[in-house]
């Protein structure tokens, strides 16, 4: 069994809904509200800015993950958000997916990968200091929360 990416479109996108819903804690955390609609997916995963793909294990689509190569901001690669859908959670398929990341980052020639969990999220904190990522400063996200800034090298 391997992991894959696969480029989320217009025409799939309803099926990354299923996986960001699958999840209504996060999206309380993330949005105030525990659903999102088709509308927030195509800004979220259909843009100019960053990469949007489906986690596939073999032929499943078991989660998304969003990255920028090169945030304007600090001209590192961000990792926006890798998410599990809920019933394939517990199996270590989110470090797996985080691994073949990581090594696309490498094959990129990228040292160092950077990310902001949500203050709140103490299983994404857990999740991301247990394979290896470091704390460096809180910022604010635009609803206000405290984001933990964390990066990683590679």
């Amino acid at each position: 069994m391997s992991i894959k990416f696969e480029e989320i479109t217009k025409e799939t996108l309803y099926i990354a809904l299923e996986m960001i819903n699958s999840n209504p804690q996060y999206n309380l955390m993330e949005n105030r509200n525990n659903s999102r609609s088709l509308t927030d997916m195509e800004k979220e995963f259909l843009n100019p800015n960053t990469t949007s793909a489906f986690i596939k294990l073999d032929d499943t689509y078991i989660g998304v993950i969003d990255y920028m190569l090169e945030n304007p901001k600090d001209s590192f690669p961000w990792l926006g958000l890798l998410m599990i859908h809920n019933d394939y959670q517990g199996f270590g398929f989110g470090k797996q997916a985080y691994q073949h990341y990581e090594s696309i980052m490498k094959k990129q020639g990228l040292n160092k990968v950077r990310i902001g969990v949500m203050q709140e999220n103490s299983i994404a904190k857990h999740f991301w200091e247990s394979i290896g990522f470091v704390y460096y400063i809180t910022s604010k996200a635009q609803n206000g929360s405290g984001i933990l800034c964390y990066e990683k090298q590679i």
